[in-house]
């Protein structure tokens, strides 16, 4: 059955037809919710709104996009308004907790190679304005013309952000690749001396 008559049969309260599309969108908006927040457990509770609405909104959807673009416009909206309350939820200075880790120690996740753990640092640090339409085109892999449906933009604003986004991602790896030869060169060398 094809997501058009799905979501019509949702519509006339079918809860079988709206499993059904839970089940093709689930675990892509989790994903896509991961990127936008970097928090597993908020996407999770995120992509959980997102499915009440998709349930309790479907009579509001029209044919015009595909359905991927209805839902995942409604998880990118509730992820901004979920950004935009974080932001303005207290903040405590990093100077008042304690630090209870010698200087210049970290913990490094040995199932999580150095460039997935760079990329997603990189991913976390761009503004959700570019992060949003690259984790759209090059991880879940929509058009630009979704995307702009689904950001509300302009299709020129999309390019240009995918652009940047992309650029800022190539600057951020490439630093973090310079400082990590940088550090290997300084094993080496300190091996060499021993």
């Amino acid at each position: 059955m094809d997501e058009q008559e799905l979501i019509r049969r949702v519509q006339n309260g079918d809860e079988w037809a709206f499993g059904q599309i839970m089940a093709l969108y689930k675990d892509r908006i989790v994903n896509y919710l991961y990127h936008f927040s970097g928090d597993y457990q908020k996407a999770v509770e995120l992509a959980q709104e997102t499915f009440l609405r998709v349930y309790f909104k479907a009579g509001k959807y029209r044919p015009i996009g595909s359905l991927s673009s209805w839902i995942y416009t409604i998880a990118s909206n509730l992820a901004k308004t979920d950004a935009r309350r974080s932001r303005r939820a207290a903040t405590v200075s990093l100077d008042d907790i304690p630090n209870d880790f010698a200087s210049g120690t970290y913990y490094e996740d040995p199932d999580d190679p150095g460039l997935v753990r760079n990329l997603r640092e990189a991913l976390d640090e761009l503004h959700p304005r570019y992060r949003v339409p690259v984790v759209l085109k090059d991880v879940e892999g929509f058009s630009q013309e979704e995307i702009a449906r689904i950001i509300d933009r302009p299709v020129g604003t999309v390019k240009a952000r995918i652009s940047r986004g992309r650029d800022q991602l190539r600057r951020k790896l490439e630093k973090a690749l310079e400082g990590r030869a940088a550090k290997v060169d300084n094993e080496v060398s300190e091996h060499g001396r021993a």
